[in-house]
């Protein structure tokens, strides 16, 4: 695995940088700004790039657009995005435009040695890593949605387990039941949120949209 790092803080640059390579994973480059960030990934092709949401110079969403841009260099390029605070725009984006290879952290997580490595490696993978954190805060900022109350409490736990970026199995591991109890209640989930199969849309990652959109706690 092939990392590139993009953040502006050099105490967490290098210490994640230095994290790492004591798990003898290959950070080829680290970087300060979106600019140097995607010289980076011009040169050495990384798997995966962790990026901070707010850089230089103006510590908007400079570390997003660089994210963007550096996906449409590299097509299929993993990117776990950090973020000191939970943005909704961005994380709601981040499943609506597709999960695949895509994770949103809180900084604070990354002193959660095994917690950030699992979730970097499910990102690396093609995976979806979203911090439980920010599906609180966003429940806790969103509107109610009378479809929600149709589901039965265990579907709601699989539901917001979904919200996090588990799969079937993790998600069978997790509340202690079968894949194949989780695998109906994903079915009765999608029927209860009148979610139709199409060839246009993803149903898991529109289960999960109207979730942190509508849910609440």
């Amino acid at each position: 695995m092939r990392i590139v790092i993009a953040e502006d803080d050099p105490l967490l640059r290098e210490g994640m940088a230095l994290l790492l390579r004591a798990e003898s994973l290959d950070v080829v480059a680290t970087a300060e700004d979106p600019a140097g960030f995607l010289a980076a990934v011009d040169e050495h092709g990384p798997d995966v790039a962790i990026v901070d949401v707010r850089m230089p110079p103006t510590h908007t969403d400079e570390g997003i657009a660089a994210a963007v841009e550096a996906r449409r260099r590299r097509p299929g390029l993993a990117v776990l995005v950090l973020s000191a605070y939970v943005e909704q725009a961005f994380a709601t984006d981040l499943l609506a435009q597709g999960s695949a290879g895509l994770g949103y952290l809180l900084k604070e997580r990354v002193g959660r040695v095994q917690e950030f490595l699992v979730a970097l490696r499910r990102v690396a993978e093609g995976g979806t890593a979203i911090d439980p954190e920010v599906v609180a805060q966003l429940l806790s900022r969103s509107r109610p949605d009378n479809r929600l109350e149709r589901l039965s409490p265990r579907e709601r736990d699989v539901l917001a387990l979904m919200a996090e970026g588990l799969g079937n199995a993790a998600i069978a591991e997790k509340l202690v039941v079968t894949d194949g109890a989780v695998h109906k209640h994903i079915r009765s989930i999608f029927a209860k949120l009148d979610l139709a199969p199409t060839d246009r849309t993803d149903r898991r990652v529109a289960a999960v949209l109207h979730y942190l959109e509508n849910g609440e706690r």
